[in-house]
């Protein structure tokens, strides 16, 4: 097709496409839409921010404190040591662990480069491990191979929201005598099944788990924010001694620590938002049930597996494509209104600042094929059957018309 023709068309139906929503009155599409999602809060969310603004209280302020044994209490743990970031939890359960440079971590590459950032941070050796490719975690059965005399640690990822196989992990934790550190960052709210019944919410099970409270997370702030989570109280307060700058009693600094707290203001937010946190994994949870019903017999599209023992809250909904082009896809999807993103294009081994520390080759077949064919769709709280049912008809159509080029 000559190109001034394409072009024609590519703007014709794009125009068209924004005449049709606009007709239909639905709201812009959106991956995450927090304006709605404040709006039906608001009054909660103003009176909470304005009780610290009166206070003043800005560091350290007793929300915070309210907040930690608030989430404490719903996940079930004895301590919840709140900090800056999602990237700082992970940080400071590290140091607090005791790890030193030359200690191998176990983790996999298919994640959000975080989790390997503070890794290679700390001087510690991350070492690569392969996914499931039906949950996108970790895969257990392919750790036990890693393990080395110089190996301290597991970091399981709960990716997209679907707890990693902890009964196994925490097997082969024991059975060689390693940490368990959860990234969780993407999977408060959910929980896991043991094979004797038992159930244990996500970022409890290990040594210690850690969050994000980014404001995408299914539990977001309005700003940056995240916490650890730990039974091991001797563990709590060297984590809570590192995020003080190593100070257990002001001034006195025992050990080598860092600055991360979770502002006060963050913290009122989080506390109203963690009232409605099981509504919103449930929310989140009927619309990739639409999606799973929609896609269920195109045989161009995976929809995300989900394992018995995980209660999967998705925070993101991810499909892998086949027989068709994923990047064609997508462009077509946003020509249409409707934003998607790939998570994660590039995965961590192969990424520049892994590169340079010279850790050999690291062959993932499994994770190089997902991070070409993944493609994530809009997921949040505040959609609506018309707008889902538009995604996924207009998803269908693209598939289909790309098929017969």
């Amino acid at each position: 097709m000559h190109y001034s023709i394409l072009k024609y068309n590519l703007i014709y139906t794009s125009h068209t496409i924004f005449a049709t929503i606009l007709k239909m009155g639905m709201e812009k599409l959106q991956m995450v839409d927090l304006k709605s999602q404040y709006k039906k809060i608001k009054d909660d969310i103003n009176i909470a921010m304005q009780e610290v603004l009166d206070n003043a209280s800005y560091i350290n302020g007793p929300q915070v404190g309210l907040f930690a044994q608030e989430l404490a209490t719903y996940l079930d743990v004895k301590h919840v040591i709140p900090c800056a970031n999602g990237t700082d939890s992970l940080q400071i359960a590290m140091m607090a662990l005791g790890l030193k440079p030359g200690d191998e971590i176990i983790t996999p590459s298919y994640t959000y480069f975080a989790t390997v950032e503070v890794i290679a941070l700390l001087g510690l050796t991350p070492v690569f491990c392969e996914v499931d490719p039906k949950t996108f975690c970790i895969d257990a059965s392919k750790i036990e191979s890693l393990i080395t005399p110089n190996t301290k640690a597991i970091v399981p990822v709960h990716l997209y929201g679907q707890t990693a196989d902890m009964e196994s992990i925490l097997a082969i934790a024991e059975k060689h005598t390693l940490f368990v550190i959860e990234d969780n960052a993407q999977a408060i709210g959910g929980y896991y099944t043991f094979s004797d019944g038992t159930k244990k919410a996500n970022g409890t099970m290990g040594n210690v788990g850690s969050t994000s409270f980014f404001p995408s997370k299914n539990l977001g702030c309005y700003g940056d924010g995240g916490a650890l989570f730990t039974n091991d109280s001797d563990l709590a307060v060297r984590m809570k001694m590192v995020a003080n700058h190593g100070q257990k009693s002001k001034y006195v600094h025992e050990i080598v620590g860092c600055n991360s707290r979770l502002d006060t203001l963050q913290a009122a937010v989080l506390r109203v938002k963690l009232q409605y946190l099981d509504s919103y994994c449930e929310a989140r949870r009927s619309v990739a049930d639409y999606y799973d019903k929609a896609f269920a017999n195109n045989p161009s599209i995976t929809t995300p597996f989900c394992s018995p023992s995980s209660y999967h809250v998705y925070h993101q909904y991810t499909i892998q494509l086949h027989d068709v082009d994923r990047d064609a896809v997508q462009k077509e999807l946003a020509i249409r209104g409707i934003p998607t993103t790939i998570y994660y294009p590039i995965p961590a081994h192969r990424q520049a600042m892994i590169e340079s520390l010279h850790l050999g080759e690291t062959v993932l077949e499994t994770t190089d094929w997902l991070t070409a064919r993944v493609l994530s769709l809009p997921i949040h709280t505040e959609m609506n059957e018309e707008q889902l049912s538009f995604i996924s008809t207009q998803l269908i159509e693209i598939i289909e018309n790309l098929k017969q080029k």
